[in-house]
């Protein structure tokens, strides 16, 4: 490994933009903080930070630490999104989007490639079919799920 072209990386890349891409539209087009922008780039941040951490040597370095570490900054971006307005707490799913990307990224950046892509898509599963059922059941659609006030 040294600075010569690595098609290694250039395959997570691509990976990671169009994994972040479709988790992100699917945000982008509901209105929601974490867009497309911002999905690809925390998909695309954690495969490279979970690459480079799997090319660490030393006899005190442990590469499964750059998951923990990842998980634990996610937490902090993910927690600027949440607001607390007149007594309801929002942007929870969108925080729960950009930790399940940083999953999706560390999947990319272990060449778990079908993982991640999988992934992706039971995503906006979850959150297109969620939303599917609130609309049908209104027993769904009660206090911070109300969608009367937006």
């Amino acid at each position: 490994m040294g600075d010569g072209v690595d098609t290694g990386f250039f395959v997570r890349a691509a990976v990671a933009v169009v994994c972040g891409a479709i988790v992100g539209f699917e945000r982008q087009l509901r209105g929601k903080p974490a867009g497309i922008r911002t999905s690809t780039l925390v998909c695309l941040g954690t495969a490279l930070f979970v690459y480079l951490g799997m090319f660490s040597q030393g006899p005190s370095v442990d590469p499964t630490r750059v998951l923990a570490q990842v998980a634990t900054g996610v937490g902090f971006l993910g927690a600027g999104v949440i607001l607390n307005r007149e007594g309801l707490v929002k942007g929870v799913t969108s925080a729960a989007c950009i930790w399940i990307l940083a999953a999706i990224g560390a999947a990319i950046g272990m060449e778990r490639y079908a993982l991640a892509i999988a992934t992706s898509v039971v995503t906006v599963s979850v959150l297109v079919g969620v939303e599917w059922l609130e609309k049908g059941f209104k027993a769904l659609r009660r206090g911070v799920h109300s969608h009367e006030s937006h």
